[in-house]
């Protein structure tokens, strides 16, 4: 083996334009899959926490035609029991209704949504997305979006009329103002405490539904199904986000099958490139192979040679890729920014896709290396010395 591999670097350093080339063929294939795969798996999960980060990734609600989820605290504290596939980041109730506005020369349609604090901002992060004021925290104060507060010029402090879809009569103080970061929520949803809702929507002890967010959010229809089984309860209802965003899931995957494929060609032309050189590279040896093995080496130390070379250029190719690719990366989170300043895209850079991106590199230059090795091992000394 160690003869082997002394004549392959002896074989690699006599070639030095041609090793190179092949170095720098490897290292943009490595470099390439780093950074598309790290770029996709950024989109991938600013797409997931744009359109499910700040909302319940599994959520239960009533099948019922009263809309209302009864022994709320009972079901979450068995569900909080239970051992479950992923982890829960967060378990929270909620009351909503619908309700009205009236700002004079219109009527606004808004949802009321009563909310369990502190544990609903594990979901909604209403505590860091207040612009001012303070979280609701008594009977019949509310938060706005700052949307609906330029639509119906209210203050902190101030009061507004809303009236229910059965003609009740409430007035709510305003606390404080949201912005959720998308208008239409800034501009239909008013945020109360559970007690607040329960109260304006006559629900009782009761809620509208219990929300629920998991540590691996692909993992999500697996908690439903669990959840499902074991409260056994069929007036309730457990859905999951990927059944209500199929087309999501189904742009998630169209983009994971087209970096598969970018790097399943990358790989191709890297080791049809490798085959193909040390292919001419038996060619261009073979005097010296002959010479060898008229000298005594086996034909198994032979194709042992080309083995190592494959081993060594696959080697030096991926740790030089990987360098390329994490110099793309800055070179892009540097130079793709928004007006803001901020990376127009934030890569994820996944450590073990690197590692694995380097490993299958060196193992198709290695895979590579053995067609050219098998065709050195039946090399015959006496003809090739012979025709010179």
């Amino acid at each position: 083996m160690k003869l082997a591999f002394s004549i392959a670097m002896r074989f690699l350093s006599s070639s030095k334009v041609q090793t190179l080339l092949i170095v720098l063929g490897i290292a943009i294939g490595v470099s390439v899959q780093v950074f598309i795969g790290s770029l996709i798996q950024g989109l991938q999960k600013d797409l997931v926490d744009t359109t499910i980060g700040s909302s319940s990734q599994v959520t239960i609600t009533s099948s019922e035609e009263d809309n209302r989820v009864a022994d709320w605290e009972s079901i979450i504290s068995e569900i909080d029991s239970l051992d479950l596939p992923t982890e829960l980041t967060a378990l929270s109730a909620s009351a909503d209704l619908p309700v009205f506005i009236d700002s004079g020369n219109r009527t606004l349609s808004v949802l009321l949504r009563g909310l369990q604090f502190p544990e609903s901002n594990a979901i909604y992060k209403i505590d860091t997305r207040l612009v001012d004021g303070k979280i609701p925290e008594n009977y019949r104060e509310i938060l706005i979006g700052k949307g609906l507060k330029e639509d119906l010029e209210v203050k902190i402090g101030e009061k507004i009329t809303i009236f229910t879809p059965d003609r009740t009569v409430e007035t709510l103080e305003v606390v404080g103002i949201f912005d959720l970061g998308v208008a239409s929520l800034n501009r239909n949803w008013l945020i109360s405490t559970i007690d607040t809702a329960q109260s304006v929507g006559d629900l009782g002890d009761a809620v509208t539904s219990i929300e629920m967010q998991v540590s691996e959010v692909f993992r999500a229809d697996e908690n439903a199904s669990l959840i499902s089984e074991a409260l056994r309860n069929p007036s309730l209802q457990v859905t999951d986000w990927k059944s209500q965003n199929e087309d999501l899931l189904s742009g998630l995957n169209g983009q994971s099958i087209s970096s598969i494929m970018i790097q399943v060609f990358v790989i191709i032309a890297v080791s049809l490139g490798i085959a193909s050189v040390l292919a001419v590279t038996v060619v261009q040896k073979s005097r010296q192979i002959g010479i060898l093995k008229a000298m005594g080496l086996r034909d198994s130390t032979t194709s042992f040679v080309f083995l190592f070379q494959g081993l060594a250029l696959g080697v030096v190719g991926a740790v030089v890729g990987i360098a390329f690719g994490l110099l793309l990366i800055i070179m892009f989170s540097t130079f793709a920014v928004g007006p803001d300043g901020e990376p127009i895209l934030s890569i994820s850079l996944n450590y073990g896709f690197v590692m694995l991106s380097a490993i299958i590199a060196i193992s198709a230059s290695t895979i590579a290396a053995m067609v050219p090795a098998r065709r050195s091992s039946k090399l015959s000394p006496v003809e090739v010395i012979r025709n010179g």
